[in-house]
């Protein structure tokens, strides 16, 4: 099913969402590989705040490359999104609505998906001169320093995703490798 959210998204909204989903989100989103996801880790832990408030915000798993002349950003493709399941959990525990990447989670990372009424969202690898263009505006917010690991602010309108795991536990590659099994 096609459905349009904007973001940041309640847990009500999240609701609505089913592994398997097309969605298109307009609105904030935010960028954080695992340096970036270290820093905060480490931050957390030392009692600072966070660089931006994650609550029913998403974060998206991405570096992106130099943007070319008259662009905001250049390619904005995931990156593998198991590299930050040591750090997902908490985020969610403080509120994150939701996490795009590629690849699959691990088994805390889903429970801690169902018990914070968050959503793992997919983009599609090797698109990401394609996915760029859905990305109107790309402002670093912290983490200067790490480069294209740095926390990025992005505006986007119809950022394409697929919903891989949803808040009642379903999860797009078992169900996919279930189905191709049986055949």
């Amino acid at each position: 099913m096609e459905k349009h959210i904007n973001a940041p998204f309640t847990k009500e909204e999240a609701a609505t969402l089913k592994s398997g989903d097309m969605v298109y989100i307009t609105g904030t989103i935010y960028t954080a590989r695992d340096a970036a996801h270290k820093r905060m880790a480490d931050a957390l832990a030392g009692g600072e705040e966070l660089p931006f408030d994650v609550k029913n915000n998403i974060i998206y798993y991405m570096g992106p490359s130099p943007a070319r002349e008259g662009r905001v950003i250049g390619a904005a493709g995931p990156t593998t999104a198991g590299r930050m399941d040591k750090y997902a959990p908490e985020l969610m525990d403080l509120g994150l609505g939701g996490m795009i990447g590629k690849g699959v989670r691990s088994k805390e990372v889903r429970e801690a998906i169902i018990r914070n009424k968050a959503v793992y969202f997919a983009a599609i690898g090797g698109a990401g001169a394609l996915l760029s263009k859905a990305i109107t505006a790309s402002e670093v917010i912290a983490y200067e320093d790490l480069g294209t690991e740095a926390i990025r602010k992005l505006t986007v309108e119809n950022f394409p995703v697929i919903v891989v795991d949803d808040i009642y536990g379903d999860d797009l590659y078992s169900i996919s490798q279930s189905k191709y099994s049986a055949r």
